[in-house]
């Protein structure tokens, strides 16, 4: 959940973004090639992305279904009939000269998505943001300049096309946005979303996720806009927060001194942290855009929508919702279980065989969390089932073992190991009569410790009950040793 911040009091962003979110087929979106990441460069081609005499396109029906998913999981309004346009323009990683893309009848239009954030006092705040349309269209091929990140200071460019014919989806924002930290929690949200769909991996270090952001500013009570700029090469949630946050500032200070804003393309540079000029932007007419005449026109029947509408799964807003009402959750622990779909299953699996919610919670977002962090795995890889976690987290809750002695037990049971052999033998030492005897032992091995709390330094007590877990390797009742510790240490 992002803190809302917001610009200059006199001054007001506006802000849409287009999304482009590569859609997970194997194959590209009119022909047969792979649409694998990490090919050697030119070997993912064929005569169809290529653009050669002869050839024809032809609809990959995957990519028809996963943009009407998309579609319906935005809240949009699913066109019973579409069509492809040609986009015409010429750069050398456009090898046929047009990109096939849809125009004037998108797959959908007219949706939104909700994001959270945080005010300055630390309340939950929700905004809808609306969603114009979203349209399937072919992503270009790369170009690559040798010795730098771009055409100007490069001594020569190199293009590779296994990316030409990868499906997309343009997803375009209404102009809803206001800050920078608004922007990049809807494309949080947006790939939350098309993950937990199945339909985008949405890895932005892969280019699977690219944003394009639209931004001008205008004095507030003023009902126009101002000169929209658009900034292109962000790829990460942080680069976009910053470039917008840059951007406001350049605009609001050339606004302030006079100074005419262009309608332009702009580039975010990481390395200074500034947008800098690429190009005058272009309008629609300049891409000359005509029916694809080569593909039929698209139409979805009521049926073919209705099941694909029954495939969606729980989308991350409403399990985060649902965690925090029904499950008692914090907003916090609801998020970070939420995150990914993975995730989330894994923790409805563990509360599924018994488990309290909160405890699951606990140990899912710390320690699973953190073994998986240091470990670069996914929790599907995970030795540690929801039910051997389930059993866990009962046995600790019916005292049949300490949550010392879990934690202790924690390396076996991420392995994969089982508890009833793990903790066989391992029932908490719960009975006075032997626990005091240790108690008293650790008592009068640290007379410098008992002297500090005597003389008011209380969370000393602390130290003490943590040398009765270690004596008794972790099976002391916790309750009843801190019970024994105070007795002692106050007699």
């Amino acid at each position: 959940m992002t803190s809302a911040t917001t610009v200059k009091t006199e001054y007001e962003a506006i802000i849409g973004l287009e999304t482009h979110c590569q859609l997970s087929t194997k194959t590209k979106i009119f022909s047969t090639s792979s649409t694998e990441f990490g090919a050697e460069p030119n070997t993912n081609i064929d005569p169809v992305c290529m653009g050669l005499p002869g050839v024809l396109p032809v609809l990959n029906e995957k990519v028809l279904e996963y943009a009407v998913k998309a579609g319906l999981a935005l809240n949009c309004q699913i066109a019973k009939y579409s069509k492809f346009d040609r986009k015409q323009y010429f750069y050398p990683d456009l090898p046929k000269n047009y990109q096939i893309s849809q125009y004037d009848l998108p797959i959908a239009e007219h949706g939104w998505l909700e994001i959270e954030l945080v005010d300055k006092d630390g309340n939950p705040i929700r905004k809808k943001i609306g969603i114009t349309r979203l349209h399937m269209e072919e992503d270009a091929g790369k170009l690559v300049h040798a010795g730098s990140d771009r055409l100007s200071g490069s001594a020569y460019s190199l293009v590779d096309y296994n990316r030409a014919g990868v499906p997309l989806v343009e997803i375009v924002s209404e102009p809803d946005l206001r800050s920078g930290q608004e922007a990049a929690e809807y494309v949080q949200e947006l790939r939350r979303i098309m993950r937990y769909l199945g339909v985008s991996d949405g890895n932005m270090q892969e280019g699977s996720l690219r944003c394009d952001v639209n931004i001008s500013v205008r004095p507030v009570g003023q009902k126009e806009f101002g000169t929209k700029v658009e900034i292109k090469n962000m790829n990460s949630f942080n680069a976009i927060q910053k470039a917008i946050e840059y951007e406001i500032e350049r605009q609001i200070a050339a606004v302030e001194a006079g100074e005419r804003i262009f309608q332009e393309t702009r580039l975010w540079e990481e390395g200074s942290q500034r947008t800098i000029s690429m190009r005058s932007k272009e309008g629609s007419s300049d891409y000359r855009y005509f029916p694809e005449p080569d593909l039929a026109p698209i139409e979805v029947s009521d049926a073919q929508l209705e099941e694909w509408r029954n495939q969606l799964p729980e989308l991350p807003a409403s399990k985060r919702y649902r965690y925090e009402s029904e499950l008692g959750l914090s907003a916090y622990d609801a998020r970070v279980l939420t995150e990914e779909r993975a995730t989330a299953e894994y923790f409805e699996a563990t509360i599924a065989k018994g488990a309290n919610p909160k405890a699951a919670a606990n140990w899912i977002t710390q320690d699973i969390a953190a073994y998986l962090n240091k470990n670069k795995l996914n929790i599907t890889e995970l030795g540690l089932t929801p039910a051997n976690l389930a059993d866990v987290i009962v046995r600790i809750e019916k005292g049949k073992i300490t949550n010392a002695k879990a934690k202790q037990k924690l390396a076996d049971l991420l392995a994969g190991a089982s508890p009833d052999e793990l903790f066989k033998g391992e029932e908490p030492i719960s009975d006075p009569s032997v626990l005091e005897p240790i108690v008293d032992e650790v008592i009068a091995a640290n007379p410098k410790e008992v002297e500090k709390f005597r003389s008011g330094k209380t969370n000393v007590k602390g130290f003490f009950v943590g040398q009765v877990l270690k004596k008794t390797g972790g099976r002391a009742d916790p309750k009843l040793t801190n019970e024994l510790v105070d007795k002692k240490l106050n007699s």
